[in-house]
């Protein structure tokens, strides 16, 4: 994806205010053999570039002053109950070398699995993205996981996943096998109420009309 930002020289609580108000959203762009750059985006822009999933987890072209360079989206400040974006970091990223990034997990095929077409059994996503480290071009911009044989009782941990080429999990200390991704639960079932009584207790019975009085 492709994008176009504009040197910022202006920095500051008031200065990013001014930018806002102008329809416009501040940033910084780090990284790389270049310096820290400020800079600022076209906000409807951004802000609808921030509604694809490939903009947070793909490699990027940023224009900014007529050149191009690859970008990683880094960091999104949003107001608490605006839609406006406050502030955005960009890491500029080198074809050699390699990048932690995470990346979606896109589950597919468990309606057609034993465990939920047969036993009617409910499949828990524990895990909904993953870290990886690869180089620039191997990125993916999801990793889809084939659910299509998961049976009851079953789970899935990362050590049944197969990764593209060139990727790599961070376990950050766990293990492939001790990372589950998915859990199957079985399907809770409630135990029906016992039917009423049909013959109700005469303490229960309406109480009859009181007599009435006699002279």
């Amino acid at each position: 994806m492709k994008f176009v930002a504009f040197e910022r020289s202006k920095q500051g609580t008031g200065a990013s205010r001014r930018l806002r108000n102008a329809g416009k959203a501040p940033g910084i762009v780090y990284g790389g053999e270049g310096q820290p750059q400020l800079i600022e985006l076209d906000h409807n822009a951004l802000w609808q570039a921030l509604k694809k999933e490939a903009f947070h987890s793909s490699v990027l072209t940023m224009e900014l002053a007529g050149k191009e360079s690859p970008v990683l989206l880094r960091d999104v400040q949003v107001h608490p109950y605006r839609q406006q974006v406050l502030h955005v970091d960009f890491q500029r990223v080198s074809a050699k070398q390699k990048i932690h990034m995470k990346v979606p997990l896109h589950y597919q095929g468990e309606e057609e699995s034993p465990a939920v077409k047969t036993d009617k059994c409910l499949v828990n996503h524990i895990q909904t993205d993953l870290e990886i480290s690869c180089l620039p071009a191997d990125l993916p911009e999801a990793i889809t996981v084939d659910l299509s044989k998961l049976e009851k009782g079953a789970t899935l941990t990362l050590k049944d996943v197969t990764l593209p080429k060139g990727v790599e999990a961070v376990l950050r200390g766990h293990t492939a096998e001790g990372m589950v991704l998915v859990a199957v639960v079985n399907p809770v079932v409630e135990e029906a109420e016992p039917a009423a009584d049909a013959a109700a207790p005469a303490a229960a019975a309406a109480p009859a009309a009181p007599a009435g009085d006699k002279k």
